[in-house]
């Protein structure tokens, strides 16, 4: 990153209300100091595996979860929400459109057997919908958001002779303008997005659920692989901690604070 101001623009935001299943573009979003994302995986479903019972006390490893990483299809569902009503409509090209209230228990069941088709026989079964208010089911414990590079894409994509979804990555903001892996260099460092500050607290270390495409909810592409001969490991975008909230919105500078 050169230092110079602006250093990029936010280019998209993305959340996804139900872990590992649907992805959602938006135009705006209004950050809080220490909490996750807005309205991204307010709700999860468990699998009849996971180390709880109906409900986790807290925040629970991902291991209990459906996700992507156990089946590709899943990687394809789109999502569009309606937060203040909170409701969704869950689509996929191999399923017909599901229009949810994922609080309701009778659309809660009727999730787990939307998901069923999707989901691979030798895997415990999805299970039930679980909700904790306030406390997101994001990947790890801390309350932070996904800042990625759409320049450190199109590097790897270059790299593998492939053009990649940004939803591969399961980002929140994503930044236009940055040199390629520019944002690993900002580890410990704050900057801001808008009025919105943010501090860059670590790596993002990948699963194999990147090497499904969105687009098909099918293997094509050994992400993993090419960033660990690339670089020497699996690591794409960072985690931020919100410390000055606000909104943030398309086309927002992105500078180093």
């Amino acid at each position: 990153m050169s230092g110079q101001d602006p250093v990029g623009r936010l280019a998209l935001l993305c959340r996804h209300p139900i872990k590992s299943i649907g992805y959602e573009e938006i135009q705006r979003a209004v950050l809080t100091p220490d909490r996750a994302f807005p309205f991204d995986r307010e709700w999860s479903v468990a699998h009849d595996a996971a180390r709880f019972g109906a409900r986790p006390d807290d925040w629970a490893p991902k291991m209990n979860f459906v996700r992507g990483w156990a089946a590709p299809a899943l990687m394809a569902v789109t999502c569009r929400s309606d937060e203040s009503a909170r409701r969704l409509r869950l689509s996929h090209p191999d399923c017909p459109d599901l229009d949810i209230a994922p609080d309701d228990a009778a659309d809660q069941a009727r999730l787990i057997a939307w998901l069923r088709p999707l989901w691979p026989e030798n895997r415990p079964d999805p299970a039930h919908v679980v909700h904790l208010p306030g406390r997101p089911m994001t990947d790890v414990p801390e309350p932070f958001v996904a800042v990625l590079s759409l320049s450190s894409l199109a590097d790897l994509s270059a790299r593998m002779g492939q053009d990649l979804s940004p939803h591969r990555f399961r980002g929140n903001l994503w930044v236009d303008g940055w040199e390629p892996w520019a944002e690993f260099g900002l580890v410990g460092q704050e900057i801001t997005v808008g009025a919105v500050r943010l501090r860059i607290e670590a790596r993002i270390t990948r699963c194999r659920a990147t090497c499904a495409n969105p687009a098909t909810g099918r293997h094509d592409a050994e992400v993993l692989q090419a960033l660990d001969a690339g670089f020497g490991h699996e690591d794409f975008g960072v985690y931020a901690r919100v410390i000055g909230g606000g909104a943030v919105t398309l086309g927002d500078a992105v500078e180093r604070a």
